[in-house]
């Protein structure tokens, strides 16, 4: 008779797989609330939940897709995703031909989304990498990209692209990601709020000078509009899609877009605290994803600052509107999270050689 002890690899695998399965069920629970949210709120207030149910599809699309391409192509699905990233920012300018004053508000913030994330892609993709050299050309991709955005002019996505980079890099430094993770967190609430206090006008007049010189007056008008909408019905916010129809500031703007510019301030606006408690959690859910994926620290890491940084952007801009964003970064997430297959076949040929080497056969 032979030992069935299933031994303390196999006990760490079964707990990871565990986990795996709760973030599963908790990023469906967010995804599932949102867009049940929007359909509450679209009944009750009148408005178009259409743009909303597009965006939740976008990220759960993109999630299972990266779930699946980054199992079976750990290294190649990352670095596919990343150059397509990049293409689809160099075509990003092009696409509309409204006057430039308008066109930075939303068009600019998706390049700069795009190229974040095609950075994060091909930073994950450098670290999926075992030999030295294709890791060194994957690197060498994603700061190619940081360059394309200095060629783009995008100092938005230049920064952020280089600021993924550095902290890629030195996530090879840190061996546990908790930390590093609720610092992120702790990075996208101070965002969220300062914009709050801006549309609020409670900043000392200098600070607000500052930031509304260079975020524009006419984004601050968009954001204090939305929070006028909030104040008036801050449970249910005036219906999804009907800021524009709201905004006195959008009516006065030559092609508006009928956007807030500020993901956060137009959940306010158009679905109430509970559609800004929903956003947040759909955030907290990547993170905590990253924290309970079987990925190497690395790779979580820079996930991690990539999805946050793309929360600063969508802070200050529209490019949670643009479905390619909302796309890329559920690939970004999904990617972060898969568990190669490979090394799972390896693990588990390896805990049976070491079970085969304890158990021998022992008499009754």
């Amino acid at each position: 008779m032979r030992s069935t002890g299933t031994g303390p690899a196999a006990e760490a695998a079964e707990t990871q797989d565990e986990s795996r399965n709760t973030a599963d069920a908790t990023g469906l629970l967010v995804l599932g609330a949102c867009a049940a949210w929007s359909l509450i709120t679209a009944a009750a207030q009148g408005g178009r939940p259409e743009g909303v149910l597009l965006a939740v599809l976008a990220v759960a699309a993109g999630y299972a897709s990266g779930r699946i391409f980054g199992a079976l192509l750990p290294l190649t699905a990352p670095a596919a995703g990343a150059f397509a990233g990049l293409g689809l920012a160099i075509a990003a300018p092009r696409v509309t031909a409204a006057p430039q004053f308008v066109a930075p508000l939303g068009h600019n913030g998706a390049s700069a989304a795009l190229l974040t994330l095609a950075t994060g892609a091909g930073c994950c993709a450098a670290w999926a990498a075992r030999a030295p050299w294709p890791r060194l050309a994957l690197r060498a991709s994603a700061a190619g990209i940081v360059v394309a955005a200095a060629a783009l002019g995008s100092t938005t996505g230049l920064v952020a692209s280089a600021v993924v980079l550095l902290c890629s890099l030195a996530a090879a430094r840190l061996r546990h990601r908790g930390p590093a993770l609720v610092g992120l967190a702790l990075v996208a609430a101070t965002v969220t709020g300062a914009i709050w206090a801006i549309a609020e006008d409670v900043l000392p007049d200098g600070p607000t000078t500052f930031l509304g010189d260079r975020l524009t007056a006419h984004r601050v008008l968009l954001w204090r509009d939305a929070l006028a909408l909030a104040h008036h019905d801050p449970a249910l916010g005036a219906g999804p899609g009907r800021f524009g129809e709201l905004s006195p500031t959008t009516a006065q703007t030559l092609l508006p877009d009928g956007k807030p510019h500020s993901a956060p301030l137009q959940q306010a606006a158009e679905q109430g605290l509970v559609g800004v408690a929903l956003l947040a959690a759909v955030y907290c859910w990547a993170l905590y994803a990253l924290w309970r994926t079987s990925r190497p620290t690395p790779v979580a890491l820079t996930a991690g600052v990539s999805l946050t940084a793309l929360v600063v952007i969508a802070s200050v801009g529209n490019a949670l509107s643009f479905t390619t964003v909302t796309v890329g970064a559920g690939l970004l997430a999904g990617f972060a999270t898969a568990r190669p297959l490979g090394s799972e076949e390896g693990e588990r040929g390896e805990e049976g050689k070491r079970e085969s080497g304890r158990a021998g056969p022992q008499e009754e």
